[in-house]
C-alpha cells in the first residue's frame, strides 16, 4: 500500500490529507472512501488507522485534517466550524473524483466520532456519496449542548455561550480572547469533569497511547456558538435509499446518538454493536477495531460494488 501526502481546497481553505492506494493490480479504477477524524483529532490518529486498514482491503482512502486543524489551513486555529466541517467532506469527495485511481461513481464516507455526525450531514446533501458508515458516531453539537451521555445540565452550555460571547467582545477590542481548554492536566481531573468517557479521551489524546503534536488540546471560543444551532442529524432522512451503517460499542456512553440516527434514517440501515467496546476503544484497540474493519469492508464492498453501473 502506498501513502502519499496531498492537498485540496475546501471553500478557499487548503486541506492536508493522506491518500492511501492499495498495492497490486486494480483491474480498473477502485472504490474510494473519505475518512474523517474525531473532534480535535488529526489524520495521523484513528482516522489514519482506519484509512490504512481499509486500503489494505482494496479501497483507495483519503484521511484529511479538518480546516483550522492539524496541517490544514484556516484561522483561528482550533476552530470547530460545523458548516465548514461538512464542506470539508464534500471537498474531499470532489478531490477523489479527479484521481485516476478512483471510480467517481463508487465513493463512500467513513466518519469517526464527531466526523460521524458531519459525514451524515454531508451525505444527506451530496448524491455523489454512494454509502456512509460511522464508527462511534456522534454529533459534537449535541455533545456540547447535552453532554456525552445526554444528561448534562442545560446551565453548563449556557455558561459556555456566555464565555464565548465575552471572548468575541475581547477579540473585537483587540484583546486576547483566549481558548476553550478541552483536556485538563490529569486523568483524575478529566474523570471529575467527564467520568469514564473523560478519562478515556484523556488517555487517548494526552498520553503516548494516541497523542499527536498537532492534535489540539483546545478549541477557539467561536466554536461554541457555531455549534449552538447546528444539528448534524437534520439531513439523516435524506441519506436513504443509500445505505447507512453505524458501528457502536456496547459500553459507549454516546450510543444514544447512534440510536437516534437509526430511528431517523430510512432503509437500508444497520446499527451494528461491538460487544464490550467503549466509544474510544474503537479508536485503537485491536480486539475491537478488527471486527469493526471487517464489518466496514463487507458493507462498503457490497454498497460500492455496483454504484454507477
Amino acid at each position: 500500500m502506498a501513502r502519499t501526502t496531498v492537498s485540496f481546497d475546501s471553500a478557499g481553505i487548503p486541506l492536508a490529507a493522506h491518500l492511501h492506494v492499495p498495492d497490486g493490480p486494480a483491474g480498473g479504477a477502485r472504490p474510494a472512501l473519505v475518512v474523517g477524524h474525531p473532534g480535535t483529532g488529526v489524520k495521523e490518529q484513528t482516522a489514519g488507522t482506519y484509512a490504512h486498514l481499509m486500503a489494505e482491503r482494496g479501497f483507495v482512502t483519503l484521511a484529511f485534517d479538518a480546516a483550522y486543524q492539524g496541517e490544514s489551513g484556516g484561522l483561528p486555529r482550533g476552530l470547530e466550524d460545523p458548516a465548514q466541517r461538512v464542506e470539508d467532506f464534500k471537498a474531499a469527495v470532489s478531490f477523489l473524483t479527479t484521481r485516476a485511481e478512483v471510480d467517481a461513481d463508487r465513493i463512500g464516507l467513513l466518519g469517526i466520532c464527531a466526523s460521524g455526525g458531519y459525514s451524515l450531514a454531508a451525505t444527506g446533501g451530496d448524491h455523489r456519496v454512494r454509502a456512509v458508515a460511522t464508527v462511534s458516531g456522534a454529533d459534537v453539537a449535541r455533545q456540547f449542548r447535552l453532554g456525552a451521555d445526554g444528561t448534562q445540565d442545560p446551565a453548563v452550555f449556557q455558561g459556555l455561550l456566555a464565555l464565548a460571547g465575552q471572548a468575541r467582545t475581547a477579540a473585537a477590542r483587540g484583546e486576547d480572547p483566549g481558548v476553550l481548554t478541552v483536556f485538563p492536566e490529569t486523568a483524575e481531573q478529566a474523570g471529575a469533569l467527564g467520568g469514564e468517557h473523560g478519562i478515556e479521551g484523556f488517555e487517548y489524546y494526552c498520553t503516548p497511547r494516541g497523542e499527536h503534536e498537532r492534535s489540539a488540546k483546545f478549541l477557539a471560543w467561536p466554536s461554541v456558538d457555531k455549534l449552538a444551532a447546528f444539528d448534524a442529524f437534520h439531513a439523516v432522512p435524506l441519506v436513504a435509499p443509500r445505505p447507512l451503517l453505524q458501528i457502536v460499542g456496547t459500553r459507549a456512553v454516546t450510543s444514544w446518538m447512534a440510536v437516534e440516527v437509526h430511528q431517523r434514517a430510512g432503509a437500508p440501515k444497520e446499527l451494528h454493536w461491538i460487544e464490550g467496546a467503549s466509544h474510544v476503544d474503537l479508536y485503537d484497540r485491536k480486539e475491537y477495531i478488527d471486527p469493526a474493519v471487517e464489518k466496514l469492508a463487507g458493507f462498503f464492498g457490497t454498497a460500492l460494488s455496483g454504484a454507477g453501473k
